[in-house]
């Protein structure tokens, strides 16, 4: 039996798809709807893990030829600020030029059958429903399809945060090892680039800035609302000049480049049923890649995670096909799609979250942190020091050797003193940076150590007189208030909140009010280990790690749990 199927949009991801589903469904025909001319192609290099290029070169094998004949491969990342640089080994990436692989995919794809209609407009939604069996919205982050499905009543559940950060993509006529992280100050303010080789003569060259540096730097006249096509000229020249030692003097090329600010998207919904109307049937519509989620390009690439999407769509539907009735067996098999594709798309976009986070403040930890202890902040943002050290020994026995010159013994071994809010008379030291939370007769929440005997000793009271609980916010949108509210000196104990929202609290205390902070989780929390102590000390996150003793527990009793929001968070 013939089926039908459209995909509206032919970026890597589209045509990567109508491959797979020409091969794996032989009876069908695919076409594809690309509104730009076969040549174009807006952007620089796309970046892949060596893990992902396994998973897609078991689908085809179009990536790994485009890589192999025309790509660039590397195992570090290094990271470069005040004249110095930190590497990180063990991270096999591959990158290679986007109009490479556009061009590949549409040989790959026009040679197994499939009809690619450039140049030309994609028909109303509901004449795609009419026409095809399935349609495939595979038409990026302003997607048309998602658009026309949300006006037609569907509500996909779609959202959209957008990042305070402004980015801007070119390329440079200069090759970087691999990927290596920039970061330069002038006048106006901290601005950063990615940089990763995507041939044999070009680098990918995004430059990211906070909104007031951009402003100051006179960056903001461009207008971003024109078609896409012009670049920003005068960024361009700027940034050229402002990197210029970074690049050996080399060259910024623009491809439509102009700033932007990152938007994530999330959907609840990635597909709609096939349904009946008085005019005929309807298709079932299912949406991919950048038309139905997002992740900060730090930490995945949008190609990547389409093409990914492309495999298991491409496998779901070719197992539908064999069924008796395709319009029966469809909605199982889109199901399956979304449920196996949303675990894997969520994993990437909680690992995002800090790593957005880190970009909006790169500059603040550039101008705050040592080079060593910068970089481990930025290579820890989703890892800890026990998987640096199995990926690169060397870089975890730096930045051990780092801290032990800095405070003469190991990091959880390394005392601390805890200083009264309101006198120094009062300052006690902890032994090292595992501390407790217990509760005393009196509800009085203490932070403690445990000694070698396993007894506890209480150092400091968390009454706002010689230590201050402070409670994290639940979101970002929250900081303001809560930093507002830090005291003047002394320890903070902070709680609640979210993992990273706790995080950004205990920094804003220690690394710009002076503070010490003290993280509290509770005993199941992964920064609860050792490894995860070890790698906030490392990082400049915090100054120690609190495990909340339930009450009851240990030596000291208590008539009530602290209210320390992190011990059950």
């Amino acid at each position: 039996m013939s089926h039908d199927i459209a995909v509206v949009g032919g970026g890597p991801g589209g045509l990567f798809l109508a491959s797979l589903l020409a091969r794996q469904v032989p009876s069908a025909r695919v076409v594809v709807h690309e509104r730009n001319r076969r040549e174009d192609a807006f952007g620089f290099g796309v970046v892949f893990s060596d893990a992902t290029l396994r998973v897609i070169d078991e689908a085809d094998p179009v990536l790994r030829d485009a890589l192999r004949d025309h790509g660039t491969h590397w195992d570090a990342i290094d990271v470069r600020v005040g004249g110095e640089s930190r590497t990180f080994a063990g991270n096999g990436m591959a990158a290679v030029h986007r109009r490479v692989l556009l061009r590949r995919l549409q040989e790959e794809a026009e040679a197994v059958g499939v009809e690619i209609r450039f140049g030309e407009q994609a028909p109303t939604l509901t004449e795609l429903r009419q026409r095809y069996d399935l349609v495939v919205g595979a038409d990026g982050t302003g997607s048309a399809i998602r658009r026309q499905l949300e006006e037609a009543g569907h509500d996909l559940g779609h959202t959209v945060t957008t990042a305070t950060a402004k980015f801007i993509w070119f390329a440079v006529e200069h090759l970087f090892d691999g990927l290596t992280f920039l970061h330069r100050r002038d006048e106006h303010g901290a601005f950063a680039v990615h940089g990763y080789p995507i041939s044999d003569t070009l680098s990918t060259f995004i430059v990211e800035t906070d909104p007031e540096t951009w402003k100051r730097a006179g960056l903001d006249a461009f207008d971003t609302d024109q078609p896409p096509g012009p670049s920003d000229e005068t960024s361009r020249v700027y940034l050229e000049a402002l990197f210029a030692d970074d690049i050996a003097g080399a060259r910024l090329v623009a491809n439509n480049s102009r700033w932007a600010s990152f938007r994530t998207r999330a959907t609840r919904d990635w597909w709609v049923p096939g349904q009946s109307t008085a005019d005929g049937a309807l298709a079932p519509v299912v949406l991919l890649g950048d038309a139905v989620h997002t992740a900060h390009f730090s930490v995945g690439s949008g190609t990547k995670m389409a093409m990914e999407d492309a495999v298991v769509l491409a496998r779901e539907v070719a197992a539908a096909s064999t069924a008796d009735q395709l319009s029966t067996a469809l909605p199982h098999a889109l199901g399956a799609y979304q449920a196996e594709r949303s675990t894997a798309v969520a994993k990437i976009q909680r690992a995002a979250v800090p790593s957005l986070a880190w970009w909006e403040r790169f500059g603040d930890y550039a101008r705050d942190l040592d080079t060593t202890t910068f970089a481990f902040h930025f290579f820890s943002r989703s890892i800890g020091i026990d998987k640096v050290a199995q990926r690169d020994p060397a870089l975890a026995g730096r930045v051990r050797c780092h801290w032990a010159v800095e405070h003469g013994a190991a990091p959880l071994t390394t005392p601390l003193t805890l200083v009264s809010r309101t006198t120094t008379a009062d300052a006690v030291t902890a032994p090292g940076r595992r501390l407790q939370v217990v509760t005393d007769e009196q509800g009085t929440a203490w932070l403690a150590h445990e000694s070698t005997d396993h007894s506890t000793r209480t150092l400091l009271p968390i009454d706002g007189s010689a230590a201050t609980a402070v409670t994290a916010p639940a979101s970002e949108v929250g900081l303001v208030d809560v930093l507002a509210a830090l005291p003047a000196s002394g320890v903070v104990v902070v709680s609640g909140g979210t993992p990273l929202t706790r995080t950004l609290v205990c920094e804003e205390a220690r690394l710009r009010r002076g503070l010490v902070a003290v993280l509290a989780v509770d005993a199941h929390d992964p920064v609860a280990t050792d490894a995860g102590v070890e790698t906030l000390l490392l990082s400049g996150r915090a100054d120690a790690v609190a495990v909340v003793v339930p009450a009851g527990a240990g030596e000291t009793d208590a008539a009530q749990q602290p209210e320390l929001a992190g011990a059950a968070s």
